[in-house]
């Protein structure tokens, strides 16, 4: 019990020293190095300590899909939430729950080929097919992370 108050107080310093939240307080993150939203929605949100990003595309910067195979399509959503993570204070090994959306489960294979490098921790996740995704994409991909 000793060990797990103590990393909630740290938590709760590091939360104050760096102004990211106060008690039942929710902020917005955005960061240029990520696709924009392409809806009324936020990249993520820093609530309770943790970082819920919001599902991601495989959109460059710029807002440009990304042509291609599954496994460069894999990458530049993954690079999104890195990048979202990075301006929250967190990074991809902070990553607990992964949403992934599959326009055809054949891909499921060469998805995970690719997923398995940058999540080594293997996440609790969950892996659907879906009829359509936002800008006809192949894959779209959501997280949950913690500070």
């Amino acid at each position: 019990m000793s060990s797990a108050r103590s990393r909630l107080e740290h938590h709760q310093r590091h939360l104050s020293n760096h102004g990211r939240q106060e008690s039942g307080t929710i902020h917005t993150v955005f960061t240029k190095n990520a696709a924009p939203p392409a809806g009324p929605y936020n990249q993520a949100f820093i609530a309770a300590g943790q970082i819920f990003c919001s599902g991601q595309l495989p959109t460059n910067p710029d807002g440009e899909m990304v042509c291609g195979s599954i496994t460069e399509k894999t990458q530049r959503c993954i690079q999104n939430l890195k990048a979202i993570l990075e301006e929250a204070g967190s990074e991809i090994g902070k990553v607990v729950k992964v949403v992934i959306f599959l326009s055809d489960m054949r891909y499921f294979q060469e998805f995970n080929s690719e997923y398995a490098k940058w999540f080594p921790q293997k996440p609790a996740r969950s892996c659907v097919a879906v009829k359509t995704l936002p800008k006809n994409a192949d894959v779209e991909i959501e997280a949950v992370a913690i500070l």
